[in-house]
């Protein structure tokens, strides 16, 4: 993504050298829009994009401000997501780019103009202009927190201060994090199963009417019913909303090979098998250590972003009740015929953990992929076979 935008990087840090050296201040017609865009097709931009415009016909300066620039080909990147370190920059290039770009995609763009006064306009500038300097640009991102949507808000909370009369209006009913996520990625789709996997109770309290606005949409929903104080009357936070490319919004499919039919067939693959072993009185040795293997190494990835990496909604992940670590270990003892009778206690435990999923489920503690019903209820029904196997 930034190879793509590497000539326009170049022209704004010579563009914004001139303006900082020079303090250039925005003409009287001048517009700062939000520019929404909607979802794409790659996991990434499932959730649509925020961005700021600047436009000023005197000064020929139409530039947009992008909190979301990263660099995939980074050899680290991978690694620094992994840690929980993921390196965006804000940078600024011509805002055709832009446009010529969601064209190329199919992707509606919306912009709302700001209802500014000159001097909240050039603030705005002056910002974007000091925060994509190279020593600035850099920020930790955070999907939830610290985003490409966040930073739009922070900085039209800062720029208005007291003056923003902020709205809730916006909020049809109270939805934790997770279930705002789950509405922009189908549930259906790996994408979210491994996120639904690795993200941990934090995402299941629900979100304050601020924290909606890490989603672009809401962000314009919000924008849109805000006002302004302006000498003692209110009046719109947006001066005029327009569409800039009309699309039909991507919608969000299901995986062809999706997690649900996966798993349904290797549950009941599974399920066949312990019917097989409890009728002619045998134990399928593979079997048993393809599941604990498997919910032993889900557990120690569990362990280790909650523990050992910078996200901030890993910890307290009660997707340990059936990805549990010790498991990893377990399963090779499983691989023996004669078995420990200790062991027969460690799968009453695993029972007991799998019985509360559906407590915390219910209590709205954290909420679990239901693509993996199937599984949970061959996980039950083969921990209570080596009960009583053994």
């Amino acid at each position: 993504m930034l190879k793509k935008y590497i000539t326009s990087l170049l022209f704004f840090v010579l563009t914004s050298t001139i303006f900082s050296q020079a303090t250039v201040k925005l003409s009287i017609y001048s517009k700062v829009s939000i520019i929404t865009s909607g979802p794409g097709d790659a996991i990434y931009e499932k959730f649509g994009h925020t961005a700021i415009r600047v436009k000023d016909p005197v000064l020929n300066l139409d530039i947009l401000y992008n909190f979301g620039i990263f660099d995939f080909d980074d050899p680290n990147f991978i690694l620094n997501f992994t840690k929980g370190y993921m390196n965006y920059k804000l940078a600024g290039y011509p805002f055709y780019l832009a446009l010529k770009s969601a064209q190329k995609d199919k992707r509606w763009v919306k912009e709302q103009v700001l209802n500014l006064t000159q001097e909240q306009k050039n603030k705005f500038f002056y910002f974007l202009v000091d925060n994509a300097k190279p020593e600035n640009a850099s920020y930790l991102y955070d999907p939830f927190f610290d985003n490409c949507a966040t930073r739009p808000r922070n900085i039209i909370q800062q720029i208005l201060g007291d003056n923003l009369v902020f709205s809730d209006e916006f909020v049809s009913q109270p939805q934790s994090l997770r279930q705002l996520m789950n509405k922009e990625i189908n549930p259906n789709t790996w994408g979210s199963l491994g996120i639904n996997i690795a993200l941990g109770s934090k995402l299941d309290k629900i979100a304050t009417p601020n924290e909606y606005l890490y989603l672009p949409d809401y962000l314009y929903k919000a924008l849109e019913v805000s006002k302004i104080n302006s000498n003692s009357e209110k009046k719109p936070l947006v001066k005029q909303s327009r569409t800039l490319l009309e699309f039909n919004e991507k919608e969000a499919k299901s995986d062809v090979v999706s997690p649900f039919l996966v798993f349904l067939l290797l549950s009941l693959i599974g399920l066949f098998i312990t019917y097989k072993d409890y009728i002619n009185n045998t134990r399928t040795k593979w079997l048993d250590f393809i599941l604990f293997f498997s919910t032993g190494l889900f557990g120690v990835v569990i362990v280790f972003l909650s523990f050992f990496t910078n996200h901030s909604t890993a910890p307290n992940n009660y997707n340990f009740l059936w990805a549990f670590a010790p498991n990893l270990v377990i399963a090779f003892l499983l691989l023996k015929s004669k078995l420990k009778n200790w062991i027969k206690y460690y799968v009453i435990i695993l029972g007991v953990l799998l019985i509360l999923i559906p407590v915390i489920w219910a209590l709205k503690i954290q909420l679990f992929p239901l693509v993996l019903l199937p599984f949970f209820i061959l996980l039950l029904i083969r921990y209570s076979f080596l009960y009583k196997k053994l």
